[in-house]
């Protein structure tokens, strides 16, 4: 698969873009563990144009996590093509636009998914980023924007005219939000409609290395991007390579390997920020594990974890886990 310059083997696995979730810490340790291109946080171009700092620190990107792809969204076009130039400055490989995020704060001011009930606009925002910059610029985007208004099929078409090197499609509407189950069947009609020939990336519910094959197999796509599945959880593109591979599962290590990456995030994290920041942003996404699924009276333990404050505390609990 092509995308601009950049070349992928088969069956790329990609880390979706999240925010609060894929810092740079986060990007690295999946990249470590076989995630084919990472993306950024999304970056609010309102923002990003009024250079404000806790934005601006979402365009560092390394050397060791490339390729990767930077994400930025916004309602109004001359904002959104000034802040797709700041990004092109930061060098990263591919420039994506989230015409998707279905929250409030932001679909609901027109932005994200919300541009889905503007897809002219939308369209009109596209077309001048791609002639801003020339970096490969893609964008992610999902169904509709309720089940009345399922546009992706002819929306893809409009997308691809205006230059874009490749399409991400969440297989849910905007009304869903995260809720009821993606629907992968427009995906598959939007990668095998004979006009398309842009890449198309499938997104939504992908969450162990079956699903994953899957969406290879029966729905054609060129790649798949996975989210929510790899907080806590780094190893699971490691896990879905495997599959890919050999058709079958990688053998299990010991709980404490598993504990030792979480623990290894955490301390990238705060040699990169510091110690109050990095513990806010990763104690949740931690306690969030599939790890820790199914242990016993394990909610106060939770609960003990999302109130640390330090690092030696946060480890603590950790490795009381660990003794259990």
């Amino acid at each position: 698969m092509q995308i601009g310059n950049l070349t992928f083997d088969n069956y790329p696995v990609f880390l979706a873009p999240m925010e609060d979730v894929t810092d740079i810490s986060f990007r690295l340790l999946c990249k470590e563990f076989g995630a084919d291109m990472v993306y950024t946080e999304f970056i609010s171009s309102d923002a990003l144009i009024r250079h404000v700092n806790k934005t601006k620190t979402k365009l560092e990107v390394s050397e060791e996590e490339r390729p990767v792809a930077m994400q930025i969204y916004g309602k109004e076009i001359d904002p959104v093509v000034e802040a797709a130039r700041i990004c092109e400055e930061a060098r990263p490989d591919i420039l994506d636009i989230n015409f998707g995020c279905p929250v409030k704060k932001v679909a609901g001011k027109g932005a994200g998914a919300g541009m889905l009930r503007t897809p002219d606009k939308m369209i009109a925002i596209a077309r001048e980023v791609v002639k801003a910059v020339k970096i490969p610029v893609t964008v992610k985007t999902r169904l509709g924007w309720d089940n009345d208004h399922k546009i992706i099929v002819d929306l893809a078409e409009q997308l691809q005219d205006c230059g874009i090197a490749a399409l991400t499609i969440h297989g849910r509407t905007r009304a869903q939000m995260y809720s009821g189950e993606a629907d992968w069947t427009l995906i598959g009609e939007v990668k095998n409609n004979p006009r398309m020939h842009i890449p198309i990336i499938g997104n939504g519910d992908i969450n162990s290395p079956e699903s994953c094959k899957q969406a290879f197999d029966r729905y054609n796509v060129d790649a798949v991007m996975i989210g929510r599945a790899t907080i806590g959880a780094p190893w699971i593109f490691e896990e879905i390579k495997h599959y890919l591979t050999t058709n079958e599962w990688l053998p299990k290590k010991p709980f404490d390997y598993y504990l030792s990456v979480l623990k290894r995030q955490i301390i990238q994290s705060v040699n990169r920020l510091d110690e109050r920041r990095s513990i806010l942003h990763s104690r949740r996404h931690i306690a969030a594990s599939p790890l820790f699924k199914g242990i016993p009276d394990f909610k106060p333990t939770k609960i003990a974890m999302l109130r640390a404050n330090t690092q030696a505390e946060l480890f603590d609990i950790m490795n009381s886990i660990s003794a259990i």
